[in-house]
């Protein structure tokens, strides 16, 4: 037994334990075996701690350090993590209730649709065609759903591919804006911005602050701040971006911003572009056409396609690429619309009457005017057709007949009996608009050109045409001034003389004295009656034409003449309507008025300047089909030239000079205004039938008038004869030929 105790001791306790004393004693003793058990098993946890430590890298004292800086590393990152989350939940809190409150101040969508510090107006020319337009366009407010589906995709591909997934802002583009800009040479926040949709159209809604013109000093100034791009104002604009993707859903927002962004040609918003460029709502836009209106957001004015047609199309093909690589357009359909550029329509391209669209612009009542921000739609009286004539004439004669290098200026109007204005020019540069009107902002002598009114008051009194006057050397005392001398143009006398003869020849002293026999304030009164605004002076020189009037006055004057002695107010609007009514706010604005002379006054008053045309100073402008009747007219030093006239259907007004009063060099109004007054008419009338103009054959002369006028009760004039000059029938010829030559 004794074996087998120490047997099993041998192969049990020794062999796992081998601490020797724990083998001495018995082989029947348990209590011993356990107890060295413990002990053994004791040795063995230290042995294996005295491992692990090992393992770890050290002894005891190296690793009791290592397990201090585990314990202050974690103490940190808990610290910090607790740090962060605290302000992160503070931060988010403090977000969600700035956009709450931003959420707050938002209006409805129907008041953010139209942003516009202007009205629109557009106008329409006698057919009903669209011509021009002013102020801020806008076609009417639209939804993101009811506009051309290429529309939508193609502002979505070139501004915000990520629209309809983020909340408002893009961390993601915005770091790569940063991140662009940097690389660029930039600062983070110029230039690339990485805004989102939702975030320009913050920014196009000034986050909410409406202009106050007692807040600021200027609009632009408030345009200025609304553009600011500093870190304060880029935070403030996420938060309100993200209040109206809390408010309104993805397509209001695109409703907001396809009225609000500024597309070029004075149009704010995709439908009035579509209109101003294609003549289309923005409904039945082409892909090629979307992808021009999309290209214009990135530089709306350079890019317009009234400035450039080449960079608008090269731009749109820019958007095309982007429209295929994001599947909104198949590489056929890309293809064909960069195959297919867009085109203006006929209507933005002509670029016609925009002289004519200032002057409407400047006759609009004030409570319908642009600052007024209601849309109005002018039915005008422009016919395109005499606009193309009168352009085109004004470009004949320039390039033609006038010495290169000359800055000489010219203007013309076209106008009905009535005073209906059918065409205007107000320089010689054309298809132009917002410059300097010379046909109804410059007030130039008129020369000769006012001989006519002289002329209409002595037929009002009675005379005849073929009445006499001496034409002879003649002066007279003005009180005040001395002895004044008139003189005729070529400085020679024809002796007795027809009123007119004295019209057709354009002699001075007939002149005086018929204005002074009738009455120089009879003069003024029927000058002003036909429509001369500005002051008729009070001299004996009135006959002369030293007043001033506008070329659209003197032209109206004329008109009156025509439809048989009755005053015009020259007139451009026909109707003007507020967008979406049908009854016109504004009927015609203009037309004829009272009586100023008889009839028949002024049916003889035409034939005496039919003579003009066909036999005097103005040969220059007889057209080859047609009557034609008028009066050349050049003031003191030839600063202006003149040539009014017209036919049974139009009058006509042309003025030539200069800007700074410089004197023309061999021009007068039997010359290039003559000229350009012929290329203009035979243009308009082109196709027409003739008429015959309403004029009538006077009656037998009865009567000579007086060689001394009449004395003017305030100055007693005294008129002082020299002794007569007679001239011989060659210096007559002379006389003639050099009125041939130069004109009156």
């Amino acid at each position: 037994m004794s074996k087998t105790g120490r047997g099993r001791g041998r192969l049990v306790a020794e062999r796992r334990y081998p601490n020797s004393s724990s083998s001495k004693g018995t082989g029947t003793g348990a209590k011993p075996r356990t107890s060295g058990g413990k002990r053994a098993q004791s040795g063995r946890s230290a042995r294996s701690s005295s491992r692990r430590g090992a393992r770890r890298g050290g002894g005891g004292g190296r690793g009791g350090i290592s397990g201090a800086a585990r314990g202050i590393v974690g103490f940190f990152a808990r610290l910090i993590w607790i740090v962060t989350s605290r302000v992160a939940l503070v931060a988010a809190i403090v977000l969600a209730v700035a956009v709450g409150l931003t959420y707050a101040t938002l209006p409805s969508l129907d008041d953010l649709l139209d942003g516009r510090a202007q009205g629109s107006v557009t106008m329409l020319d006698r057919e009903g065609r669209v011509f021009a337009w002013r102020g801020d366009q806008f076609g009417g407010a639209v939804r993101a759903e009811q506009v051309s589906p290429h529309l939508k995709n193609a502002i979505i591909a070139t501004e915000d591919r990520r629209f309809y997934w983020h909340p408002g802002v893009s961390p993601r583009g915005v770091a790569s804006a940063i991140r662009i800009n940097l690389r660029e040479g930039r600062g983070p926040l110029q230039g690339h911005g990485g805004s989102t949709i939702t975030q320009q159209t913050a920014k196009l809604l000034c986050l909410g602050r409406e202009y106050d013109a007692s807040e600021w000093e200027s609009e632009a100034a408030y345009v200025a701040d609304c553009r600011e791009t500093s870190i304060a104002r880029k935070a403030k604009e996420a938060i309100y971006a993200m209040a109206m993707e809390a408010k309104y859903s993805k397509d209001d927002i695109l409703s907001i911003y396809l009225n609000r962004a500024y597309m070029g040609g004075g149009a704010y918003g995709a439908e009035a572009a579509s209109q101003r460029y294609f003549s289309k709502p923005a409904s039945a836009l082409r892909p090629a056409e979307a992808a021009m209106i999309a290209g214009l957001l990135t530089a709306p004015t350079s890019l317009a396609p009234t400035n450039s047609i080449e960079r608008s199309r090269a731009r749109a093909n820019v958007v095309i690429g982007l429209m295929e690589d994001e599947d909104y357009l198949t590489a056929a359909e890309a293809e064909e619309a960069r195959n297919n550029p867009a085109s203006l329509s006929d209507e933005a391209e002509e670029r016609r009457g925009g002289y004519f669209a200032d002057w409407i612009m400047d006759t609009l009542p004030p409570f319908v005017n642009v600052e007024s921000r209601q849309d109005v739609d002018i039915r005008t009286t422009l016919d395109p057709r005499i606009q193309s004539a009168v352009e085109d004439a004004m470009n004949t004669v320039f390039e033609n007949k006038v010495r290169e290098g000359s800055e000489a200026q010219a203007a013309i109007v076209v106008m009905s009996a009535d005073g209906a204005v059918r065409g205007m020019v107000g320089g010689r540069k054309t298809g132009v608009s917002g410059v300097f009107n010379r046909a109804t902002q410059a007030v130039r002598q008129t020369g000769s050109a006012f001989k006519p009114f002289v002329y209409a008051t002595a037929l009002e009194l009675g005379r005849s045409p073929y009445d006499t006057v001496v034409d002879e050397p003649f002066c007279m005392n003005i009180p005040g001034s001395g002895q004044w001398c008139p003189q005729n143009y070529t400085r020679n006398y024809s002796g007795t003389v027809t009123l007119t003869d004295a019209l057709k020849r354009s002699l001075n002293i007939p002149a005086v004295k018929v204005s002074e026999s009738a009455g120089r304030d009879l003069v003024a009164k029927v000058a002003t009656d036909f429509g001369i605004d500005s002051d008729v002076v009070d001299t004996p020189s009135v006959a002369l034409g030293v007043s001033e009037a506008t070329l659209l006055e003197m032209t109206g004057a004329y008109a009156g003449i025509l439809n048989g002695g009755s005053s015009v107010q020259p007139y451009g609007i026909e109707s003007l309507t507020i967008k979406g009514d049908d009854k016109p706010l504004v009927g015609r604005r203009g037309g004829m008025g009272e009586r100023v002379i008889r009839e028949e006054a002024a049916k003889q008053l035409v034939f005496m300047l039919e003579k003009v045309v066909a036999e005097g100073t103005g040969r220059s402008a007889r057209l080859p089909d047609r009557q034609a009747a008028g009066k050349t007219g050049t003031s003191n030093e030839q600063r202006d030239a003149w040539f009014v006239g017209f036919t049974a259907d139009y009058v006509a007004g042309v003025w030539m000079g200069y800007d700074d009063n410089t004197p023309l060099t061999g021009v007068t109004g039997g010359g290039l205004p003559a000229d350009i007054w012929r290329e203009a008419m035979t243009r308009i009338h082109d196709g027409m039938p003739a008429r015959p103009l309403p004029m009538m054959q006077p009656t037998p002369p009865q009567r000579t008038v007086e060689q001394q006028p009449a004395p003017q009760p305030q100055q007693q004039p005294q008129p002082q004869r020299q002794p007569q000059q007679q001239t011989d029938a060659v210096g007559d010829f002379v006389g003639r030929v050099l009125r041939d030559i130069f004109g009156n």
